[in-house]
């Protein structure tokens, strides 16, 4: 068994992060025994379809490794790089350009909600985008990736790729991967817009919970965080058409280890006033030692390039077999 999983480096991380993807990261790790493997990766190639200083896309990779060490992936024990350490990433790719077909991309719902309607002036790069990803997950030949639902179309474009490469040239080179569906999906929306995704890139600071925020801050946050008047219901079936309520029940659910109906049953007939601040220490309590190891690891920039080159090193000998394979199959002298 090999997971791979990829996640854009980014400025500002915030909980929605750790819950929707760093935290079933390190479970997973946590429970891979024998011979199998995680592979966890930087898509800093992935960040060029927007544009970004090059310090900043830097100083981005190097946060994002810091924290996902601190939220307790273990070097040692998974394979975590960023990708332009490893060019395999990228000249895999172009051969699977070779593979793939303009309708097949035409077909991805995300390159069309991001573009909307500048098509014309959108980079070639987001077009491209899922022909890359399917290089990430076939270059390993992982038998499976984590997914949410905004990127199960993109693992089953990566298997059509592998399918059809594999039949062209007559060979059995790439493994189709399955997906894993996370024991837990947590979707973290906004403190401000319970119908919106909790993002760094809401000009409200006060809409997330960034991992760098003290404890201070967190409580404030969760006090002031939108909500309605009502009383909390007795079930979650009672959160139907209560956006907010639902959020932060989730939230206090997923952190608890709990489910949503029996946060509602103990705090049930109760207001927010008593709600916030049992949120606000089981989040204190979740992201300070998080925060403080993360804030100890960015200061070393020399300790997280190390981290990257290690895992990098690894990456690439278990990618060189795959695309070497694939130039011979396709008759391109290497």
């Amino acid at each position: 068994m090999r997971v791979l999983s990829g996640i854009q480096p980014t400025g500002n991380l915030h909980l929605g992060n750790y819950l929707g993807a760093i935290r079933n990261w390190v479970r997973m790790q946590d429970e891979m025994t024998g011979d199998a493997q995680c592979f966890f990766f930087l898509a800093d190639m992935h960040s060029i379809t927007v544009h970004e200083g090059r310090e900043q896309r830097i100083r981005n990779v190097r946060d994002m490794a810091a924290a996902l060490v601190a939220a307790g992936i273990d070097p040692d024990r998974s394979v975590l790089f960023n990708q332009a350490r490893v060019p395999a990433h990228a000249e895999l790719a172009w051969l699977l350009n070779g593979t793939a077909r303009i309708g097949w991309l035409n077909r991805m719902t995300q390159f069309k909600d991001k573009v909307g309607k500048d098509r014309e002036g959108a980079s070639i790069g987001l077009f491209v985008y899922p022909v890359l990803q399917a290089a990430d997950i076939l270059l390993y030949n992982a038998t499976h990736v984590p997914v949410g639902e905004d990127q199960k179309q993109h693992l089953e474009l990566a298997r059509d790729i592998a399918a059809k490469f594999n039949s062209d040239f007559g060979v059995e080179l790439f493994t189709l991967p399955d997906p894993i569906i996370p024991k837990e999906s947590a979707r973290i929306m906004s403190f401000r817009d319970g119908s919106a995704k909790m993002s760094k890139s809401d000009p409200s600071d006060m809409s997330r919970i960034n991992l760098t925020d003290d404890d201070d801050a967190i409580m404030n946050k969760v006090k002031k965080a939108k909500t309605d008047p009502e009383p909390l219901p007795e079930t979650a079936a009672g959160l139907v058409g209560r956006p907010e309520a639902h959020n932060l029940i989730g939230i206090y659910a997923t952190l608890s280890g709990t489910t949503p109906d029996a946060v509602c049953a103990e705090f049930a007939g109760k207001g927010f006033g008593a709600f916030k601040p049992a949120l606000g220490e089981v989040l204190v309590d979740t992201l300070r030692p998080i925060r403080q190891r993360f804030l100890e690891l960015r200061t070393d920039d020399a300790a997280l390039d190390a981290i990257l080159d290690k895992g990098a090193a690894k990456a690439a000998a278990a990618a060189e077999p795959t695309l070497r394979a694939a130039y011979d199959a396709m008759g391109l002298m290497r």
